[in-house]
């Protein structure tokens, strides 16, 4: 099964135009804006000999999906229950689009009609944005901030094993710049208020 976007790297671009954005790309976060001095020295390590981590290793693996028939409301509650932010589409056995929270609030909650009745398949995105699981996680970060998702399908031999999405991004940039603190310094996470 292919996917669309899975061998040009894009889902609503064309191929050169995706080479063309990367190769003039300076490393940029998932927002789009410049990467700290960790994430350059990430990347530096990373291509000065260090093993890069790949998708598949990042992405959570056996997704959950739901029928295009499903209510807004329904998607929402399993959605909360996963403690996922989106859920894979299914017609049958064929894999037909992606639902995620962004949908669900842009979509179905801004339109003001009721969720209860509204169903998956009228707000869904598809084709499904696809990155093969081999690929780094720094292409997968690239590619989110070129189409502008937050959500992308992992494939393996042309079928979608997991989803990875911002939050995966985060957590392993983390880890890793957490890894890379020397023990003698001291870190502590920054405190966020709410105004």
């Amino acid at each position: 099964m292919q996917f669309y976007g899975e061998r040009s790297g894009s889902c609503e671009r064309t191929a050169s135009h995706v080479q063309a954005v990367h190769d003039n790309l300076r490393p940029t976060n998932v927002a789009g804006v410049r990467t700290s001095a960790i994430h350059c020295r990430y990347m530096m390590n990373m291509k000065g000999g260090e093993e890069m981590a790949t998708v598949s290793q990042i992405a959570n693996k056996g997704p959950k999906s739901i029928g295009p028939k499903t209510s807004i409301a329904s998607a929402a509650k399993t959605m909360r229950q996963a403690r996922v932010g989106s859920l894979l589409v299914k017609k049958g056995k064929q894999l037909v689009g992606i639902v995620t929270d962004t949908d669900i609030v842009r979509r179905a909650v801004a339109s003001g009609k009721p969720l209860g009745k509204l169903t998956v398949e009228k707000i869904m995105t598809t084709p499904i944005c696809t990155i093969e699981g081999s690929q780094s996680v720094d292409d997968a970060q690239d590619m989110m901030a070129d189409l502008g998702v937050r959500h992308l399908g992992v494939t393996k031999n042309g079928d979608i094993s997991g989803i990875v999405s911002v939050r995966d991004l985060l957590r392993h940039y983390k880890r890793y710049a957490q890894s890379k603190i020397s023990t003698d310094e001291s870190y502590s996470e920054p405190k966020i208020m709410q105004d």
